[in-house]
């Protein structure tokens, strides 16, 4: 009932970090689209992994080019012994999307970041490919989308040698404590929430009330990290009005307000 509810009343909610490209929606695309628009989620930014997603990323783009915005960068899990040909690719696409002559575009640079959970192999070259994204998003003025895992302070180290005025962007699928945020936040980053924030065990919901709702964007990360009541199944940008309503409930407004604060603060970042 909900989903229509909100659509029909115009509220728009903006998903800031989607996969909508991914495998794990290659029987129901279309579907799954269709839902998340009729749930009032009119706006899908759509973060890079490797070069071998991009064709995907374009046509889905094609298909829906009034809902979906693009990144290009290189996920850091994705750094690997070809990272420096990786980072050629996307150097490539910025350079040929943000062209005088092309009519496409790119939103943000991501997503990028650190991640040693899965593994630290690659620490050196994912610090050095992240550096250089982030220098690479400067160039072109746009925002940065960051991934952090197990790696809250080398994400720091690395955006204090980068940081001036033209540092910002989003802190996507923010898991830190209330320091971390006031420290993200210090960088000119938005706070991404996303399915954690209604998890029992996630802990951000006890001090989310403390940060400015002008500090946050919603996402899904979809198909990942799917939120209560949904949790352990594949995500999908519907299920973004949980995330709403989960911060309807912790900021004590109306879901309306949420959706359009956030919606408002993802056109800051985003420019659109």
């Amino acid at each position: 009932m909900h989903a229509k509810f909100s659509y029909f009343c115009g509220m728009i909610l903006t998903d800031t970090h989607t996969h909508i490209y991914s495998e794990s929606f290659v029987e129901d695309q279309d579907l799954m689209m269709q839902r998340a628009i009729e749930s009032g989620v009119l706006r899908f930014f759509v973060p890079a992994i490797d070069s071998s997603y991009t064709n995907a990323m374009y046509d889905i783009e094609a298909r829906y080019p009034d809902h979906v915005f693009l990144m290009m960068g290189l996920h850091p899990t994705h750094v690997k012994e070809n990272y420096q040909e990786e980072l050629q690719h996307v150097e490539q696409q910025l350079e040929k999307r943000l062209s005088i002559s092309s009519d496409k575009t790119f939103y943000a640079v991501g997503e990028i970041g650190i991640d040693l959970y899965w593994d630290k192999t690659f620490l050196k070259q994912q610090k050095e490919a992240f550096q250089y994204q982030i220098r690479l998003a400067k160039k072109y003025k746009l925002p940065i989308v960051i991934h952090c895992r197990d790696a809250f302070q080398e994400i720091f180290d690395v955006l204090a040698l980068e940081k001036d005025d033209d540092l910002f962007g989003i802190f996507h699928c923010f898991t830190g404590t209330i320091e971390d945020a006031q420290r993200a936040i210090g960088y000119n980053m938005k706070l991404g929430i996303g399915g954690v924030v209604t998890f029992k065990n996630g802990k951000i919901d006890q001090f989310l009330n403390q940060i400015p709702l002008e500090h946050i964007v919603l996402e899904t990360d979809s198909p990942y990290l799917a939120p209560t009541p949904y949790r352990g199944k594949r995500n999908e940008s519907s299920y973004l009005l949980n995330v709403a309503e989960k911060l309807s409930d912790i900021y004590q407004k109306p879901l309306e307000e949420i959706a359009a604060i956030t919606t408002k603060n993802s056109k800051d970042i985003f420019g659109i």
